[in-house]
């Protein structure tokens, strides 16, 4: 689909974005894209980012004259220079998001061989040596470090830069980055943290064939319906912070043979009801291209005919915890283990050679696993059972973790597990 939005437009739609969620502040962060003709449209100096306005932009012509009301960000040198260097680069993102400053302050970057999509997405991050914000120095050590090949360059004790092809492409850089940054430093309050080896990276790369093709024809009222409370749970996941701009997955059962499911490279943020994919068999809707984990779905439909609603997720907290050897004790207080009984964590192969393994592990009774480095995965009788899980999966992680700092957990006894197994559960 062509993208009609204009560069002012998109820049002001990011930085609200950017600032509503904390990663970026007031007076911190720019943003840029160059036009074909070789404009670059940048945010302004000394404007207030959480109520910059499309007027606020300022267009930077190849002769260096500007056209808008204020001055261009006092960091464009850096942004026209690595354009110079990469002339490939559509779009740039600078923002101060908290972990990645505190990469940045401690002189380290985050290794994105975390996850197989944070590795695909953001690459080896590059690093960029401390210089006077705004000066031709600062633009110098940056642009060199992307002349080298990186998209993506933390700058000591300073924040992060991030580039792309479109800014589609950068912003999905820059959240997966900050994504990566904060699950590493949740993962490492549990222990060691573990990454991924080559042959695994290898392995995930590889999302597999999408299915064959078919004409579904007009949607039915149900299907309609389930489209439209799909896509308002998917953008409540994101806006909740359980999904990222373009991972995660959400489907739903429509019929026995055929259910709707997220597709691939669409912002969850604003995904809208046609967006969807549905599965029929084997087959796709026509012209939609759906997530790769449309397998293991469909597996576990087959496999659980009670099970309307899985969701693939990546909720920091919880994701720690996949990516850790620290167990997750949903023990915590009756909410959790009501919802989430004991938590399994499944071996990461098992996405890519065994996905069978994970529909007959998964029950409705235990609808929770952990994925090694990859996600988690909730099952649900209806739609809003699946997010209430997921939402009380990473609350209970979230809790966890931050109890380690106070002191020794005291996890609920074993009489009182009984009591609730017979309260609630039987």
């Amino acid at each position: 689909m062509r993208d009609i939005t204009h560069p002012a437009e998109r820049l002001v739609q990011a930085m609200a974005r950017i600032y509503q969620y904390r990663m970026t502040t007031t007076s911190g962060g720019n943003l840029s894209i160059r036009d074909d003709d070789g404009s670059i449209w940048i945010t302004p100096a000394r404007v207030d980012k959480g109520a910059l306005r499309v007027e606020d932009i300022v267009r930077v012509f190849p002769d260096g004259t500007t056209e808008g009301r204020h001055k261009p960000s006092s960091e464009f040198p850096f942004h026209q220079q690595i354009y110079q260097k990469r002339p490939g680069l559509k779009a740039i993102v600078h923002a101060h998001p908290v972990a990645l400053v505190a990469f940045s302050i401690c002189g380290k970057t985050p290794d994105t061989r975390l996850f197989t999509k944070a590795r695909a997405v953001c690459g080896e991050v590059g690093f960029a040596s401390y210089a006077l914000p705004g000066s031709v120095l600062l633009g110098e050590r940056i642009a060199a470090v992307f002349a080298s090949g990186h998209d993506c360059v933390l700058l000591e004790n300073h924040g992060v830069v991030v580039g792309g092809v479109d800014f589609s492409d950068a912003f999905r850089r820059f959240e997966t980055l900050e994504f990566v940054a904060k699950t590493v430093v949740k993962a490492r309050a549990l222990g060691d943290v573990r990454y991924l080896t080559d042959e695994q990276l290898t392995i995930g790369g590889h999302a597999g064939a999408e299915p064959g093709e078919f004409d579904p024809g007009p949607a039915g009222s149900r299907e309609r319906a389930l489209r439209r409370e799909l896509c308002d749970f998917i953008r409540r996941g994101y806006h909740q912070r359980l999904l990222t701009a373009n991972a995660g997955s959400f489907s739903v059962r429509v019929d026995d043979s055929s259910f709707l499911i997220s597709t691939r490279l669409v912002d969850r943020a604003t995904i809208a009801p046609e967006q969807l994919s549905l599965i029929r068999g084997e087959l796709r809707e026509r012209g939609t291209s759906p997530s790769s984990a449309w397998r293991l779905h469909r597996l576990i439909y087959q496999k659980h005919p009670e099970i309307r609603a899985i969701v693939n997720a990546t909720p920091v907290n919880a994701t720690a915890f996949s990516a850790s050897a620290s167990r997750l004790d949903t023990r915590t207080i009756p909410e959790s283990y009501i919802f989430l009984r004991d938590v399994a964590v499944l071996p990461f192969s098992w996405v890519y050679d065994a996905p069978e393994k994970i529909a007959d592990t998964m029950t409705p009774e235990f609808p929770i696993a952990l994925i090694e480095n990859d996600c988690a995965l909730v099952l649900g009788k209806t739609i809003l059972d699946a997010f209430d899980r997921l939402e009380v999966l990473e609350s209970t992680a979230e809790a966890v973790i931050l109890s380690r700092s106070l002191g020794v957990v005291r996890p609920m006894g074993p009489e009182v597990i009984d009591e609730l197994v017979q309260a609630f559960l039987t």
